[in-house]
């Protein structure tokens, strides 16, 4: 056992070893158990883990520049509301197609089915971000409709 002149020794026995890789393993079973998944793309989250990392290890003898520090922050707030803007455009976008769905409602409908037109009336409508029309009896896609008739 090697040890330098503070009396610590940078080498680990091959037991420490074999202990401290049953634990990663160990501890990274349970990340797959607990449903834990890889992601393509950095949250506002992960942003503000960055920055406190950058924030925590930087050079105490040569800090980070003020204007360095408002850019990031800056960067985080148009992260953060960019993502709030993602979220309203899908709600938008929920309510849109449940208010096209309904127009078609009591309407002479068209649809196209694989190059097959079948003609008959909307009965009833499902709700949610992808509705369905429900025409002689059975439901469709909204992206099946090929013309709507007003009766």
């Amino acid at each position: 056992m090697e040890m330098d002149s503070t009396g610590f020794n940078p080498t680990i026995s091959a037991e420490d070893q074999a202990k401290l890789n049953m634990q990663v393993d160990a501890y990274n079973k349970t990340l797959v158990v607990e449903g834990r998944k890889t992601q393509q793309s950095l949250g506002k989250d992960d942003f503000l883990k960055l920055l406190i990392a950058q924030l925590s290890n930087q050079d105490p003898t040569s800090p980070m520049e003020n204007t360095e520090f408002i850019a990031q922050m800056a960067q985080f707030s148009s992260l953060e509301q960019m993502t709030n803007m993602n979220a309203e455009f899908s709600k938008l976008n929920t309510t849109l197609t449940s208010n096209s769905a309904m127009g078609t409602l009591g309407k002479t409908v068209d649809l196209d089915l694989n190059g097959v037109t079948t003609t008959g009336v909307v009965t009833a409508i499902t709700g949610g971000a992808s509705p369905q029309v429900q025409v002689n009896g059975m439901l469709f896609d909204m992206n099946r409709i090929s013309t709507v008739y007003d009766n």
